[in-house]
C-alpha cells in the first residue's frame, strides 16, 4: 500500500480549522500518515487484540480527545482517495464517516468533523466558506447532502 500523503489531503489540511469554542470542527490534521508500526501499536491497544495489525488503515488526523480519522484501505486496486474514511473515537466510538475522500470534503464544508459525523450523523455544523469552496471545486458532483447520509442510504 502506498503511504504517500495525497496532495489533495495536504491542501485540505492547509485550511485552518476553527474549533470556535466547541461550536466549530474538533479536528487536528496531520502532515503525514502514522507509520505502520505506530498504527499497529495503536490498533492493538484500541481493540485489545494483540493479533491485529494496522495495515488497512492510514491515520491522518485526530480530534481533541485523541480519536483518529483514517483511510480504510479495503477496496482492491483502488485509488486511495476512493477508499472509505473511518473514525475511531477515544471512548470506543466507531463509524464509517465517508465513502470516499470527496464525500469527506463535504463533511467539513457542512461544519462537521469526524467525531460529529460518527456520533451525530444527521446534524450539520456551521458551514465554513473556505471548506465549502474547496469541496465545490474538487467534488462538485457530491453536493451539499450529508455524505454520511449518502453512504448509508445509497
Amino acid at each position: 500500500m502506498d503511504r504517500e500523503f495525497p496532495e489533495l489531503l495536504k491542501q485540505l489540511h492547509s485550511i485552518e480549522i476553527d474549533y470556535n469554542d466547541g461550536e466549530g470542527i474538533d479536528f487536528e490534521p496531520f502532515d503525514s500518515f502514522y507509520s505502520k508500526s505506530e498504527t499497529t501499536e495503536w490498533i492493538k491497544a484500541w481493540t485489545g487484540n494483540n493479533e491485529v495489525d494496522g495495515n488497512d488503515y492510514l491515520i491522518f488526523g485526530q480530534d481533541g480527545s485523541g480519536g483518529y480519522a483514517a483511510f480504510w484501505c479495503v477496496k482492491d486496486n483502488c485509488d486511495l482517495l476512493q477508499q472509505p474514511i473511518v473514525f475511531f473515537g477515544s471512548e470506543g466510538e466507531l463509524g464509517i464517516i465517508a465513502q470516499t475522500f470527496y464525500d469527506y470534503l463535504w463533511l467539513f464544508a457542512r461544519g462537521v468533523g469526524p467525531y460529529e459525523a460518527t456520533v451525530y450523523p444527521d446534524e450539520s455544523g456551521i458551514e465554513n466558506q473556505l471548506f465549502l469552496d474547496f469541496a465545490e471545486e474538487r467534488a462538485p458532483l457530491i453536493g451539499r447532502k450529508s455524505a454520511t447520509h449518502n453512504f448509508i442510504y445509497n
